[in-house]
Order: C-alpha cells, then structure tokens, then sequence
C-alpha cells in the first residue's frame, strides 16, 4: 500500500529528501506520492520515513486505495533498484 499525503500537509518539504524511492514531489499546495514507486519504505527502512520526519501528525497515512502485501512492496522496491 501506497502512502497518501492529506490536506493537512504544510509543504515544509521535509519528506521528500528522506523517500529512498524518489516517489514524493512537490504538488500545486501539497505533497504528493507517486504510488507506482511508493514502498512504504519496505527495502530500504523499517518504517515509513515521510512519516517520521512530518512535523504534523497524522498527515501521512496509508493509501486504501493502493494496497499491497510486504512481498508485493519488497518486489517493488527491488525493481525500482536494479
């Protein structure tokens, strides 16, 4: 499953840097996460780092309408690194 950034997101840009996939961009008044590169972090680190690192809690959260299983993320994530 793919991680969402909400409304809530104060663009403060902390998130993007940490995303070891490049799937977090600047979008017209938010953050947005490319799903197709979005592994919550799985490959790379135990949680996800957007959320870590986002100075307002609860704006990162998991996106129900991109689900996927770890093996299905690991799989991405190993693609995505070649």
């Amino acid at each position: 499953m793919a991680m969402k950034i909400l409304e809530d997101c104060i663009s403060c840009g902390a998130c993007e840097p940490e995303c070891p996939n490049e799937a977090i961009a600047q979008g017209d008044t938010v953050y947005c996460v490319t799903t197709d590169k979005c592994t919550e972090c799985v490959g790379a680190f135990d949680a996800p780092k957007c959320v870590e690192v986002c100075p307002v809690d609860g704006c990162i959260v998991p996106d129900p309408d991109h689900a996927e299983t770890k093996d299905q993320l690991q799989e991405k994530y190993n693609k995505l690194h070649v």
